[in-house]
């Protein structure tokens, strides 16, 4: 399916080529962040946070743990989204 093994989510290919946006707005650590993986809705939400690096960035930014806080109204060529399609098994 993908170019690479899937990590541990069942997910191929999920980093590099742009950054993704997320709908987290920006704050300066992850001191009260939600738990879960719920988007985090407070904060500075004139930024939101975009993650995983694109295609110039170098290695160190090719992570989803590496995070940027941008205006939400920055458009760049380097920044997108990801679609993902859920596979799920028919018993």
């Amino acid at each position: 399916m993908g170019s690479f093994e899937a990590n541990a989510w069942g997910l191929f290919d999920v980093l590099g080529n742009v950054w993704e946006w997320t709908e987290d707005c920006w704050n300066d650590s992850y001191n009260g962040a939600p738990a879960f993986g719920d988007a985090w809705l407070s904060g500075d939400c004139s930024k939101r946070v975009i993650r995983g690096g694109s295609m110039v960035e170098g290695p160190d930014d090719l992570r989803v743990a590496f995070r940027h806080g941008t205006s939400s109204t920055r458009r760049d060529y380097r920044f997108g989204f990801r679609v993902a399609r859920v596979i799920r098994e028919i018993r």
